[in-house]
């Protein structure tokens, strides 16, 4: 039995209720037994002064890679799951792209086993859409959704027929899921490394121009109309795609979107002298595209923040710009990044951000938690909102170093984690 935690003084901060104010928060048997006010407690319950920092529902990243089974070398559930820990997600969702593919019940029983055995951030399975991630088959979404998995998205691959898209949603539907999907038109993208523009030109790289996401965009979003289904959009990073979910959003069709911290903050100007740092699919975008992006945030149009968190291995990362793998590890500084660049500069509130990154991906994904609510379970974020730290790949949970912000000094960091009442991750911040 878990020993009860009694966390007190802390600015408890809560948008799905309504909560934001100096009070206690009580964590029983897994779940949030009382919250507000002074709270006497239990006489064995252990007791975190929370002074000076804001307690908040546990983060949630819809869209992670975990990299195993297949490469354990460059990430495991186990470290995933640490590392999520130490950004402040009590919990995190793991796309299918692995060796073998997530496609089937075992697979998705296999992630469960190893998150238990983790015992950090819960880890949640997202099975893909087609076997093998190969766009030809249906898998079984039924067995799968049985097993554990809480959405289908076949990744970085996009479902290029129009048809097994629309009958994926038409699954989906009955099995009160969403399909996550990729918004890439192949034709467009093929052999692009960056967005394409002027800077592309200059640098000599084939560019990814920013119509291939749109086309998908409005194609899921009129497939979502046609059949009913949740499309899920992962990683937004044009202005066009904002107002094409607005404009589905307007009709009331079913379509939810994501964005990631580095399309909020950096522009393809990050990509410099060739830095594969900044590479990334889809591509860093221009400035146009970052403050349409953060508007949409702001105005509900995307609904969370999610980090697309991709670890590779320094050999793979440091190639010819063409060569190198896209992506970059995400979990341990979302919080950080989106504080010194929006929060801080008073951009977005911390209201604001905690229900793109708790409350709203725990209503996306239907997935418990993203409340502070009396009977919930109690997945809590302990934040300190002043505290200054330079990001340095040794201290990083995550096997993965490739990250965009290496040596960058950013504010305002985790202290505390707490999955089912329990502190998974604790870091001692100097005031």
């Amino acid at each position: 039995m878990t020993r009860p935690l009694l966390l007190t003084g802390g600015h408890l901060l809560d948008p799905s209720i309504g909560l934001d104010g100096i009070g206690d928060l009580l964590l029983m048997d897994g779940m949030v037994a009382a919250v507000g006010g002074n709270i006497a407690g239990p006489d064995d319950a252990e007791r975190i002064d929370c002074g000076g920092e804001y307690v908040t529902p546990g983060f949630i990243d819809v869209h992670c890679h975990l990299r195993e089974p297949g490469r354990e070398d460059v990430e495991t559930i186990a470290t995933g799951a640490r590392a999520a820990a130490a950004g402040g997600f009590t919990a995190v969702c793991a796309m299918p792209n692995t060796d073998p593919v997530t496609d089937n019940q075992a697979a998705v029983g296999f992630i469960r086993a190893q998150a238990a055995k983790a015992n950090a951030s819960r880890v949640y399975p997202i099975g893909s859409i087609s076997v093998g991630m190969n766009g030809a088959q249906l898998s079984e979404m039924g067995e799968m959704v049985a097993a554990g998995a809480v959405a289908v998205s076949d990744d970085g691959r996009p479902v290029v027929s129009a048809q097994l898209m629309r009958t994926a949603l038409e699954y989906a539907r009955t099995f009160g899921i969403p399909v996550a999907d990729h918004c890439e038109e192949p034709t467009l993208a093929h052999g692009g490394a960056m967005n394409e523009g002027v800077i592309s030109a200059r640098l000599g790289l084939k560019g990814i121009p920013s119509e291939s996401e749109e086309i998908m965009v409005i194609r899921d979003i009129l497939l979502a109309r046609r059949t009913g289904g949740r499309v899920h959009l992962c990683h937004m990073s044009t202005w066009g795609s904002v107002e094409l979910i607005r404009w589905g959003k307007e009709r009331g069709i079913p379509v939810t979107a994501e964005v990631c911290p580095h399309h909020l903050t950096l522009t393809e100007d990050r990509v410099g002298q060739y830095d594969t740092n900044a590479k990334m699919n889809p591509p860093l975008r221009t400035q146009k595209d970052v403050d349409a992006l953060v508007a949409a945030l702001k105005d509900g149009t995307i609904d969370c923040v999610a980090t697309d968190h991709a670890p590779h291995h320094n050999d793979e990362k440091n190639r010819e710009f063409s060569d190198a793998p896209n992506g970059i590890v995400g979990l341990e500084t979302a919080l950080s990044v989106l504080m010194t660049w929006l929060v801080a500069p008073g951009v977005i509130s911390l209201s604001q951000l905690v229900d793109k990154m708790s409350c709203a991906p725990a209503r996306v994904f239907g997935l418990p938690g993203g409340t502070l609510r009396r009977g919930a379970i109690a997945d809590v974020t302990v934040l300190n909102p002043t505290a200054s730290w330079t990001v340095k790949g040794a201290d990083f949970k995550s096997k993965g170093r490739n990250s965009p912000w290496l040596g960058s000094t950013l504010s305002g960091r985790v202290s505390q984690c707490i999955v089912a009442g329990r502190q998974v991750h604790t870091r001692t911040i100097a005031s």
